[in-house]
Formats: structure tokens, C-alpha cells, sequence
């Protein structure tokens, strides 16, 4: 008889990413972006400062808002890890949610839920929350099963009347493997 273990029982999902992108124009405005259609921006202004600090405060708020599904597949992962092309590792371990910003550029904030493995070779992250170990609860026992009553023909290949009597178990079946053969040796070789 298996059992399934709880965990097991649990589809895994895409891991989630959002991005805040800042994006100047030619006569020294810009605009902020997020790749969540239902996010209302600041409308296009001049004053970078204030759309900077809105955007990071943005990238902040979904950060804190979404709760680290246990569940989901490696972002990083899902694009091949093309967020860190010179280390190959294989994505393992708890998931994660990190922010990654290069301040170098500072026009985009990424928000996505990474394995452990990838999110230290990913540059410029910052991790912000970790998935919830699932609580280890004290395996219940299988239920169990009553033991099939005795036929009258113990595995079927037997008459009734060589059926153990006074409750004696049945003999167990014999394995079908042999036991190796000792190896001859021919005449003439040494």
C-alpha cells in the first residue's frame, strides 16, 4: 500500500514576476510603467525624482503584498536563467521573492519568486521573503485495512484440503530467483 504525501498532492504553478519600469523621453519626461494592467501611474512628468521614488515604492508594494507561494516553479528558471548566463546551476531549494534593481540604471524594478539556487547569482536582488515551510504534522496512520479472509484456496494454487488447518499461516511463496551456480572450470585452462 503507498500513501501520498500531502506535499506531493500539490500542483506546482509558474512562479510570478512583476516589473516597474521607468521610461524617459526625448524632451526629458517620463513615464512609469508596471506590467500589472490593473496598477494605476503617476501621469508623464518632468520631475524624474518624484517618478523614481514613486517607482521604487511601487516595487516595494507589490513586494510586500504578494505572499510567497511554496508551490511555484522558478522564474529565473522558466527564462532558462537568463538573469545569470555565466553560472549554470540547477534550480532547487525553497522558493523565494526577490527585488532586483541595478542602481547603475535605475529605471527598472523587478519583482519575482526565484528558487534558492538562482537568487544569489542573480546581481543587484534583494531578497525579500521566503516561502512558508509547510507545517510537518505527525503522519496519521494509513487506515487500515481488515486483512482479507482466508479463502479456502490459499493463493489459489491449492486444494482446500491441504489448506493449513488450526489457523497456521499459509507457507510463503518461493522466490523465483536461483541461487547462483558454482562456476566450473575447464580442462585445460588454468
Amino acid at each position: 500500500m503507498t500513501t501520498a504525501h500531502p506535499a506531493a498532492l500539490i500542483e506546482r504553478v509558474p512562479g510570478r514576476a512583476w516589473t516597474v519600469r521607468l521610461t524617459g523621453y526625448a524632451d526629458r519626461s517620463a513615464t512609469v510603467s508596471c506590467t500589472t494592467a490593473a496598477c494605476r501611474m503617476p501621469p508623464r512628468s518632468k520631475d524624474l525624482a518624484a517618478l523614481r521614488a514613486f517607482a521604487a515604492q511601487h516595487a516595494a508594494a507589490h513586494a510586500k503584498a504578494a505572499t510567497v507561494r511554496p508551490n511555484a516553479w522558478c522564474h529565473c528558471g522558466s527564462t532558462r536563467c537568463e538573469a545569470h548566463p555565466d553560472t549554470r546551476t540547477h534550480c532547487a531549494g525553497a522558493v523565494t521573492l526577490i527585488l532586483r534593481h541595478d542602481p547603475t540604471v535605475g529605471r527598472v524594478w523587478t519583482i519575482e519568486e526565484v528558487c534558492a539556487a538562482c537568487a544569489p547569482l542573480i546581481p543587484h536582488t534583494t531578497v525579500v521573503a521566503r516561502a512558508a515551510r509547510p507545517r510537518r504534522t505527525v503522519e496519521q496512520p494509513a487506515a487500515t485495512v481488515p486483512a482479507p479472509t482466508r479463502a479456502g484456496v490459499p493463493g489459489g494454487f491449492s486444494s482446500p484440503d491441504t489448506a493449513p488447518a488450526d489457523g497456521a499461516p499459509a507457507p510463503g511463496r518461493r522466490s523465483g530467483r536461483r541461487p547462483p551456480r558454482p562456476q566450473r572450470r575447464r580442462t585445460g585452462q588454468r
